[in-house]
Protein backbone atom coordinates (compact mmCIF):
# COMPACT_ATOMS: atom_id res chain seq x y z
CA UNK A 1 0.00 0.00 0.00
CA UNK A 2 0.90 3.65 -0.36
CA UNK A 3 0.31 5.25 3.03
CA UNK A 4 0.24 8.91 4.14
CA UNK A 5 1.39 8.85 7.78
CA UNK A 6 0.62 11.91 9.93
CA UNK A 7 2.47 12.01 13.25
CA UNK A 8 3.40 15.03 15.37
CA UNK A 9 6.92 13.87 16.26
CA UNK A 10 9.43 11.96 14.17
CA UNK A 11 13.24 11.84 14.27
CA UNK A 12 15.19 13.95 14.81
CA UNK A 13 12.43 15.85 16.69
CA UNK A 14 11.48 13.54 19.53
CA UNK A 15 9.39 14.39 22.58
CA UNK A 16 8.13 11.13 24.03
CA UNK A 17 6.72 7.70 23.38
CA UNK A 18 4.79 8.69 20.25
CA UNK A 19 7.99 9.62 18.43
CA UNK A 20 9.67 6.43 19.56
CA UNK A 21 6.73 4.38 18.30
CA UNK A 22 6.59 6.11 14.91
CA UNK A 23 10.35 5.94 14.36
CA UNK A 24 10.30 2.19 14.97
CA UNK A 25 7.08 1.13 13.24
CA UNK A 26 7.02 3.31 10.11
CA UNK A 27 10.30 1.88 8.74
CA UNK A 28 9.05 -1.66 9.40
CA UNK A 29 5.86 -0.97 7.50
CA UNK A 30 8.11 0.12 4.63
CA UNK A 31 10.23 -3.01 5.05
CA UNK A 32 7.09 -5.07 4.48
CA UNK A 33 6.77 -3.53 1.02
CA UNK A 34 4.60 -0.50 1.73
CA UNK A 35 5.40 3.03 0.57
CA UNK A 36 5.32 5.36 3.59
CA UNK A 37 5.21 9.16 3.42
CA UNK A 38 5.42 10.81 6.85
CA UNK A 39 4.05 14.30 7.53
CA UNK A 40 5.53 15.71 10.72
CA UNK A 41 6.69 18.79 12.62
CA UNK A 42 9.50 21.13 11.56
CA UNK A 43 11.25 23.31 14.16
CA UNK A 44 12.65 25.52 11.39
CA UNK A 45 16.04 23.81 11.22
CA UNK A 46 15.12 20.75 9.14
CA UNK A 47 14.59 20.04 5.46
CA UNK A 48 10.98 20.37 4.37
CA UNK A 49 11.23 17.12 2.42
CA UNK A 50 13.76 14.30 2.43
CA UNK A 51 14.12 10.56 2.09
CA UNK A 52 15.10 8.96 5.40
CA UNK A 53 15.92 5.31 4.76
CA UNK A 54 12.83 3.74 3.22
CA UNK A 55 10.54 6.54 4.43
CA UNK A 56 9.80 9.86 2.73
CA UNK A 57 9.48 12.62 5.35
CA UNK A 58 7.66 15.94 4.80
CA UNK A 59 8.05 18.76 7.34
CA UNK A 60 6.27 22.01 6.41
CA UNK A 61 7.75 25.14 7.96
CA UNK A 62 5.56 26.44 10.77
CA UNK A 63 3.82 29.81 10.36
CA UNK A 64 3.67 32.05 13.44
CA UNK A 65 0.03 32.99 13.78
CA UNK A 66 -0.57 33.21 17.52
CA UNK A 67 -1.89 36.78 17.42
CA UNK A 68 -4.28 35.89 14.60
CA UNK A 69 -5.47 32.83 16.54
CA UNK A 70 -6.25 35.09 19.50
CA UNK A 71 -8.86 36.78 17.32
CA UNK A 72 -10.67 33.66 16.18
CA UNK A 73 -10.25 30.83 18.67
CA UNK A 74 -12.78 29.70 21.24
CA UNK A 75 -12.84 30.82 24.86
CA UNK A 76 -11.34 27.49 25.85
CA UNK A 77 -8.26 28.10 23.70
CA UNK A 78 -7.90 31.62 25.06
CA UNK A 79 -7.58 29.98 28.47
CA UNK A 80 -4.49 28.12 27.22
CA UNK A 81 -2.57 31.38 27.80
CA UNK A 82 1.08 30.91 26.88
CA UNK A 83 0.24 27.44 25.57
CA UNK A 84 -1.61 29.07 22.70
CA UNK A 85 1.82 29.20 21.03
CA UNK A 86 1.85 25.41 21.27
CA UNK A 87 -1.57 25.23 19.65
CA UNK A 88 -0.28 27.51 16.90
CA UNK A 89 2.41 24.93 16.12
CA UNK A 90 -0.14 22.14 16.10
CA UNK A 91 -2.61 24.01 13.90
CA UNK A 92 0.09 25.18 11.50
CA UNK A 93 1.63 21.71 11.19
CA UNK A 94 -1.78 20.15 10.58
CA UNK A 95 -3.12 22.73 8.14
CA UNK A 96 0.06 22.99 6.06
CA UNK A 97 0.57 19.21 6.03
CA UNK A 98 -3.01 18.62 4.90
CA UNK A 99 -2.64 21.34 2.26
CA UNK A 100 0.57 19.81 0.92
CA UNK A 101 -1.00 16.37 0.83
CA UNK A 102 -4.20 17.51 -0.92
CA UNK A 103 -2.81 20.13 -3.29
CA UNK A 104 0.53 18.64 -4.23
CA UNK A 105 1.19 15.07 -3.10
CA UNK A 106 -2.22 13.63 -3.92
CA UNK A 107 -2.28 15.24 -7.35
CA UNK A 108 0.95 13.50 -8.33
CA UNK A 109 0.57 10.18 -6.53
CA UNK A 110 -2.24 7.78 -5.70
CA UNK A 111 -2.58 6.86 -2.01
CA UNK A 112 -4.40 3.89 -0.53
CA UNK A 113 -4.64 4.97 3.11
CA UNK A 114 -4.25 7.90 5.49
CA UNK A 115 -2.97 7.20 9.03
CA UNK A 116 -3.47 9.75 11.84
CA UNK A 117 -1.74 9.59 15.23
CA UNK A 118 -3.47 11.13 18.25
CA UNK A 119 -5.27 14.49 18.48
CA UNK A 120 -2.01 16.22 17.52
CA UNK A 121 -2.63 15.25 13.89
CA UNK A 122 -6.43 15.04 13.97
CA UNK A 123 -7.02 18.42 12.32
CA UNK A 124 -5.16 17.20 9.22
CA UNK A 125 -7.15 13.98 9.29
CA UNK A 126 -10.48 15.80 9.47
CA UNK A 127 -9.53 18.12 6.60
CA UNK A 128 -8.48 15.18 4.44
CA UNK A 129 -11.65 13.27 5.33
CA UNK A 130 -13.72 16.24 4.21
CA UNK A 131 -11.94 16.53 0.86
CA UNK A 132 -11.33 12.88 -0.13
CA UNK A 133 -12.90 9.47 0.18
CA UNK A 134 -9.63 7.84 1.24
CA UNK A 135 -9.87 5.37 4.14
CA UNK A 136 -8.45 6.74 7.40
CA UNK A 137 -7.12 4.82 10.40
CA UNK A 138 -6.85 6.79 13.65
CA UNK A 139 -4.28 5.68 16.26
CA UNK A 140 -5.36 6.65 19.79
CA UNK A 141 -2.31 6.31 22.01
CA UNK A 142 -4.11 8.11 24.85
CA UNK A 143 -7.07 10.41 25.54
CA UNK A 144 -7.32 13.84 27.11
CA UNK A 145 -9.38 12.33 29.94
CA UNK A 146 -6.65 9.79 30.66
CA UNK A 147 -3.76 12.25 30.38
CA UNK A 148 -5.08 15.02 32.61
CA UNK A 149 -8.38 13.81 34.03
CA UNK A 150 -10.54 15.91 31.74
CA UNK A 151 -8.43 18.70 30.34
CA UNK A 152 -9.29 20.73 27.28
CA UNK A 153 -12.74 20.35 25.66
CA UNK A 154 -11.10 21.42 22.39
CA UNK A 155 -8.73 18.47 22.48
CA UNK A 156 -11.53 16.12 23.52
CA UNK A 157 -13.60 17.27 20.56
CA UNK A 158 -10.72 16.66 18.13
CA UNK A 159 -10.26 13.14 19.49
CA UNK A 160 -13.96 12.31 19.41
CA UNK A 161 -14.61 13.72 15.95
CA UNK A 162 -11.56 12.02 14.43
CA UNK A 163 -12.63 8.67 15.91
CA UNK A 164 -16.16 9.16 14.55
CA UNK A 165 -14.90 10.09 11.09
CA UNK A 166 -12.18 7.41 10.85
CA UNK A 167 -12.86 4.09 9.18
CA UNK A 168 -10.96 2.27 11.92
CA UNK A 169 -9.38 3.05 15.27
CA UNK A 170 -6.27 1.43 16.73
CA UNK A 171 -5.46 1.72 20.41
CA UNK A 172 -2.56 0.36 22.40
CA UNK A 173 -4.07 -1.89 25.08
CA UNK A 174 -7.27 -3.61 26.16
CA UNK A 175 -7.37 -1.22 29.12
CA UNK A 176 -7.49 1.68 26.66
CA UNK A 177 -10.18 -0.05 24.60
CA UNK A 178 -12.35 -0.40 27.72
CA UNK A 179 -11.69 3.27 28.53
CA UNK A 180 -12.76 4.36 25.04
CA UNK A 181 -15.93 2.26 25.18
CA UNK A 182 -16.80 3.78 28.58
CA UNK A 183 -16.42 7.23 26.99
CA UNK A 184 -18.87 6.22 24.27
CA UNK A 185 -16.47 5.72 21.37
CA UNK A 186 -17.69 3.38 18.59
CA UNK A 187 -16.77 -0.08 19.88
CA UNK A 188 -17.05 -1.74 16.48
CA UNK A 189 -14.21 0.42 15.14
CA UNK A 190 -11.72 -0.18 17.96
CA UNK A 191 -8.80 -2.56 17.40
CA UNK A 192 -6.07 -3.33 19.95
CA UNK A 193 -2.48 -3.59 18.77
CA UNK A 194 0.13 -3.60 21.52
CA UNK A 195 3.19 -1.41 21.06
CA UNK A 196 6.59 -3.05 20.94
CA UNK A 197 10.29 -2.57 21.53
CA UNK A 198 13.31 -2.96 19.30
CA UNK A 199 14.61 -6.19 20.82
CA UNK A 200 17.66 -6.11 18.55
CA UNK A 201 18.73 -2.69 19.82
CA UNK A 202 17.65 -3.05 23.44
CA UNK A 203 19.79 -5.94 24.59
CA UNK A 204 22.74 -6.32 26.92
CA UNK A 205 25.04 -7.33 24.07
CA UNK A 206 24.70 -3.82 22.61
CA UNK A 207 25.39 -1.89 25.82
CA UNK A 208 28.26 0.61 25.88
CA UNK A 209 29.85 -0.67 29.07
CA UNK A 210 32.45 2.13 29.15
CA UNK A 211 29.54 4.56 29.32
CA UNK A 212 27.98 2.46 32.10
CA UNK A 213 31.21 2.80 34.11
CA UNK A 214 31.22 6.56 33.50
CA UNK A 215 27.64 6.86 34.75
CA UNK A 216 28.40 4.82 37.85
CA UNK A 217 31.17 7.27 38.69
CA UNK A 218 28.94 10.25 37.87
CA UNK A 219 26.22 9.00 40.22
CA UNK A 220 28.72 7.78 42.84
CA UNK A 221 27.28 4.27 42.83
CA UNK A 222 29.13 2.05 45.26
CA UNK A 223 30.15 -1.51 44.45
CA UNK A 224 27.55 -3.14 46.70
CA UNK A 225 24.67 -0.72 46.01
CA UNK A 226 21.49 -1.85 44.31
CA UNK A 227 20.19 0.65 41.75
CA UNK A 228 16.51 1.42 41.13
CA UNK A 229 15.97 3.31 37.87
CA UNK A 230 13.10 5.54 36.74
CA UNK A 231 12.91 7.32 33.38
CA UNK A 232 9.98 9.46 32.31
CA UNK A 233 8.35 12.85 32.61
CA UNK A 234 8.35 14.27 36.12
CA UNK A 235 4.60 14.70 36.21
CA UNK A 236 1.86 13.39 38.50
CA UNK A 237 0.64 10.74 36.10
CA UNK A 238 4.08 9.05 35.94
CA UNK A 239 4.31 8.66 39.73
CA UNK A 240 7.85 10.01 40.13
CA UNK A 241 7.02 12.11 43.18
CA UNK A 242 5.32 9.18 44.93
CA UNK A 243 8.33 7.02 44.12
CA UNK A 244 10.70 9.47 45.81
CA UNK A 245 8.31 9.93 48.72
CA UNK A 246 8.30 6.18 49.34
CA UNK A 247 12.03 5.64 48.95
CA UNK A 248 12.94 6.39 52.61
CA UNK A 249 10.77 3.37 53.53
CA UNK A 250 12.91 1.22 51.25
CA UNK A 251 16.14 2.61 52.73
CA UNK A 252 15.14 1.66 56.28
CA UNK A 253 15.25 -2.02 55.28
CA UNK A 254 17.69 -1.85 52.37
CA UNK A 255 20.12 1.01 53.06
CA UNK A 256 22.50 -0.02 50.26
CA UNK A 257 20.09 1.09 47.57
CA UNK A 258 20.22 4.11 45.26
CA UNK A 259 17.45 5.65 43.15
CA UNK A 260 18.25 7.25 39.79
CA UNK A 261 15.49 9.51 38.41
CA UNK A 262 15.98 10.57 34.80
CA UNK A 263 13.51 13.04 33.32
CA UNK A 264 12.11 16.56 33.16
CA UNK A 265 8.80 18.00 34.27
CA UNK A 266 6.85 20.27 36.56
CA UNK A 267 7.40 18.09 39.64
CA UNK A 268 11.18 18.47 39.66
CA UNK A 269 11.21 21.13 42.38
CA UNK A 270 8.81 19.28 44.67
CA UNK A 271 10.81 16.06 44.19
CA UNK A 272 14.03 17.83 45.15
CA UNK A 273 12.30 19.29 48.22
CA UNK A 274 11.21 15.79 49.31
CA UNK A 275 14.78 14.56 48.93
CA UNK A 276 16.14 17.46 50.99
CA UNK A 277 13.44 17.15 53.67
CA UNK A 278 14.17 13.44 54.14
CA UNK A 279 17.95 13.85 54.06
CA UNK A 280 18.41 11.30 51.27
CA UNK A 281 20.46 13.41 48.86
CA UNK A 282 23.21 10.77 48.83
CA UNK A 283 20.69 8.06 47.93
CA UNK A 284 18.57 9.73 45.24
CA UNK A 285 19.95 11.29 42.06
CA UNK A 286 17.66 13.44 39.91
CA UNK A 287 19.01 14.15 36.45
CA UNK A 288 16.57 16.47 34.75
CA UNK A 289 17.56 16.37 31.11
CA UNK A 290 17.04 14.38 27.93
CA UNK A 291 19.78 11.91 27.07
CA UNK A 292 20.65 9.96 23.94
CA UNK A 293 19.19 6.53 23.32
CA UNK A 294 22.61 4.99 23.88
CA UNK A 295 22.83 6.65 27.27
CA UNK A 296 19.29 5.63 28.20
CA UNK A 297 20.17 2.02 27.41
CA UNK A 298 23.27 2.38 29.59
CA UNK A 299 21.05 3.53 32.48
CA UNK A 300 18.96 0.37 32.21
CA UNK A 301 22.15 -1.69 32.11
CA UNK A 302 23.57 -0.19 35.32
CA UNK A 303 20.31 -0.72 37.21
CA UNK A 304 19.04 -3.72 39.18
CA UNK A 305 15.36 -2.72 38.98
CA UNK A 306 13.40 -0.59 36.50
CA UNK A 307 10.36 1.12 37.99
CA UNK A 308 7.47 3.01 36.39
CA UNK A 309 4.73 3.64 39.01
CA UNK A 310 2.31 5.51 36.74
CA UNK A 311 -1.17 6.28 38.02
CA UNK A 312 -2.42 5.69 34.47
CA UNK A 313 -0.55 4.48 31.39
CA UNK A 314 -2.27 3.46 28.13
CA UNK A 315 0.71 1.26 27.27
CA UNK A 316 4.18 2.41 28.36
CA UNK A 317 7.12 1.38 26.16
CA UNK A 318 9.62 1.99 28.98
CA UNK A 319 8.68 -1.21 30.77
CA UNK A 320 9.41 -3.17 27.59
CA UNK A 321 12.81 -1.48 27.37
CA UNK A 322 13.56 -2.67 30.89
CA UNK A 323 12.34 -6.18 30.10
CA UNK A 324 14.47 -6.30 26.94
CA UNK A 325 17.52 -5.53 29.07
CA UNK A 326 16.62 -8.32 31.50
CA UNK A 327 15.53 -6.13 34.39
CA UNK A 328 12.70 -7.00 36.77
CA UNK A 329 10.15 -4.24 36.33
CA UNK A 330 7.83 -2.63 38.85
CA UNK A 331 4.85 -0.91 37.23
CA UNK A 332 1.78 1.04 38.21
CA UNK A 333 -1.27 -1.13 37.66
CA UNK A 334 -4.03 1.16 38.92
CA UNK A 335 -6.54 2.87 36.67
CA UNK A 336 -6.03 2.65 32.91
CA UNK A 337 -2.94 0.48 32.72
CA UNK A 338 -1.42 -1.16 29.69
CA UNK A 339 1.42 -2.12 32.03
CA UNK A 340 -0.87 -4.80 33.48
CA UNK A 341 -0.95 -6.47 30.07
CA UNK A 342 2.82 -6.41 29.64
CA UNK A 343 4.15 -7.37 33.04
CA UNK A 344 3.20 -10.71 34.60
CA UNK A 345 3.08 -10.16 38.35
CA UNK A 346 2.84 -13.71 39.72
CA UNK A 347 3.30 -17.38 38.96
CA UNK A 348 5.90 -19.27 36.97
CA UNK A 349 6.00 -16.63 34.22
CA UNK A 350 6.44 -13.64 36.55
CA UNK A 351 8.42 -10.77 35.01
CA UNK A 352 7.86 -8.07 37.62
CA UNK A 353 5.58 -6.55 40.25
CA UNK A 354 2.35 -4.53 40.03
CA UNK A 355 1.88 -1.63 42.43
CA UNK A 356 -0.69 1.08 43.03
CA UNK A 357 1.01 4.20 41.68
CA UNK A 358 -1.24 6.37 43.84
CA UNK A 359 0.30 4.94 47.03
CA UNK A 360 3.92 5.65 47.96
CA UNK A 361 3.72 2.88 50.57
CA UNK A 362 2.73 0.36 47.91
CA UNK A 363 5.52 1.55 45.62
CA UNK A 364 7.99 1.04 48.47
CA UNK A 365 6.55 -2.44 49.07
CA UNK A 366 7.09 -3.33 45.42
CA UNK A 367 10.74 -2.31 45.49
CA UNK A 368 11.37 -4.29 48.67
CA UNK A 369 9.57 -7.29 47.19
CA UNK A 370 12.13 -7.42 44.37
CA UNK A 371 15.16 -6.57 46.53
CA UNK A 372 14.53 -9.39 48.99
CA UNK A 373 15.46 -12.17 46.55
CA UNK A 374 18.29 -11.61 44.04
CA UNK A 375 17.82 -14.97 42.32
CA UNK A 376 14.11 -14.41 41.83
CA UNK A 377 14.79 -10.91 40.51
CA UNK A 378 17.27 -12.28 37.97
CA UNK A 379 14.77 -14.92 36.84
CA UNK A 380 12.10 -12.25 36.37
CA UNK A 381 14.51 -10.30 34.17
CA UNK A 382 15.31 -13.38 32.06
CA UNK A 383 11.62 -14.16 31.59
CA UNK A 384 10.93 -10.52 30.73
CA UNK A 385 13.45 -10.63 27.92
CA UNK A 386 11.91 -13.81 26.54
CA UNK A 387 8.40 -12.36 26.71
CA UNK A 388 9.50 -9.19 24.91
CA UNK A 389 11.15 -11.21 22.14
CA UNK A 390 8.14 -13.44 21.61
CA UNK A 391 5.22 -11.04 22.02
CA UNK A 392 6.41 -7.43 21.80
CA UNK A 393 8.89 -7.53 18.91
CA UNK A 394 8.41 -4.76 16.36
CA UNK A 395 7.90 -7.01 13.35
CA UNK A 396 4.87 -8.49 15.07
CA UNK A 397 3.57 -5.01 15.96
CA UNK A 398 3.99 -3.83 12.35
CA UNK A 399 2.37 -6.99 10.98
CA UNK A 400 -0.71 -6.70 13.24
CA UNK A 401 -0.98 -2.98 12.48
CA UNK A 402 -0.82 -3.70 8.77
CA UNK A 403 -3.65 -6.21 9.11
CA UNK A 404 -5.90 -3.46 10.50
CA UNK A 405 -4.80 -1.12 7.70
CA UNK A 406 -5.62 -3.73 5.07
CA UNK A 407 -9.07 -4.37 6.52
CA UNK A 408 -9.81 -0.63 6.48
CA UNK A 409 -8.80 -0.37 2.83
CA UNK A 410 -10.69 -3.54 1.86
CA UNK A 411 -13.90 -2.47 3.62
CA UNK A 412 -13.76 0.90 1.88
CA UNK A 413 -13.42 -0.68 -1.56
CA UNK A 414 -16.50 -2.90 -1.14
Amino acid sequence: MKIAYFVWEYPPLMVGGLGTYASQVAPRLAKFGNEITVFTLNDGTLKTSEQVGDVMVNRPNIIKAKEMLNLIVSENLHNWGEYLSFFNKIFSYNYLSAAKFLNETLKNEKYDLVVIHDWLSAIAGLIIKQDTDLPIVFHMHSTEQQRVGGGSPTIRSFEREMAEQADSVITVSYAMKEHLIELGYPEEKINVVWNGCDTDKYKLENVNWDLVDELKKKYKIKENEKVVFFVGRLTWIKGAESLVRGFPIVLKEYPNTKLIVLGKGEQQQSIEEIIKRNGIGDKVVVRSEFVSEEERIAHYALSDIAIFPSTAEPFGIVSLEGMCLKKPVIVGASGISGFREQVIASGEEQTGVHVDGRSYEDIAWGIKEVLKDDNKAKEMGERGRKRAEEIFNLDRVASETLSVYNRAVDSKSK
